[in-house]
């Protein structure tokens, strides 16, 4: 999946990504991805009008990186599996990995009592006290990783994909994999409470 044209990023837990700091402002992620466009803006949550999603392109409008902002400060990052970076935590790669390995590497880390893994209702895997989620991407013809985090001030029941500050559109698509789970979400036939408000991707 790696590429000589993606930057590596270091998650910093619940403080950053990259050049990404939780709490900058839209202008100072701007400026802190030189080499990205902002590509669109969008409504991320149905629940909740005043959570901004902004979507960050490479030059060749390939969707690299999503940022949110909760009262204008950003909250959570979400990698593009495809083209976003290769984001890394203790020096194991988070981005575009085969989901069993990384599922095998938190359980180690769990069972080591350096982490507390969770998963929420929808199968995902995290880690509150990282600010981190595990979600799937289809690249090609694979399913492949890609994080999603969030800042200290959002870490609480980051996992619970109900009740947590991640925005419902990162939860849309490929679902973890799980016995009997539908693969991807929402299920056909499901009835949401979106009203009008409609996944931007």
């Amino acid at each position: 999946m790696s590429r000589p044209v993606r930057p590596d990023w270091e998650l910093m837990p619940l403080e950053g990504v990259g050049p990404l700091w939780f709490g900058m402002r839209l202008a100072e992620v701007a400026a802190a991805l030189p080499d990205l466009t902002a590509l669109r803006r969008f409504q991320a949550d149905p629940a909740s009008r005043g959570t901004l999603g902004v979507e960050f392109a490479s030059g060749r409008a390939e969707p690299a990186v999503r940022s949110y902002f909760v009262d204008d400060r950003l909250s959570c990052v979400a990698a593009d599996a495809a083209h976003g970076p290769q984001v890394t935590l203790w020096g194991r790669q988070l981005t575009g990995c085969v989901p069993d390995d990384l599922e095998r590497f938190l359980g180690h880390a769990h069972a080591c009592e350096v982490v507390d893994v969770s998963y929420g209702p929808r199968g995902n895997p995290g880690v509150d006290g990282l600010g981190l989620v595990l979600r799937l991407q289809e690249v090609a013809d694979r399913v492949v990783t890609r994080p999603v985090v969030v800042g200290r001030a959002w870490a609480d029941r980051c996992t619970d994909d109900w009740e947590g500050a991640i925005p419902e559109c990162e939860w849309v698509g490929r679902m973890w994999p799980g016995a009997g789970a539908p693969r991807s979400w929402p299920p056909p036939d499901h009835a949401t409470h979106w009203g009008s408000w409609r996944p931007p991707f």
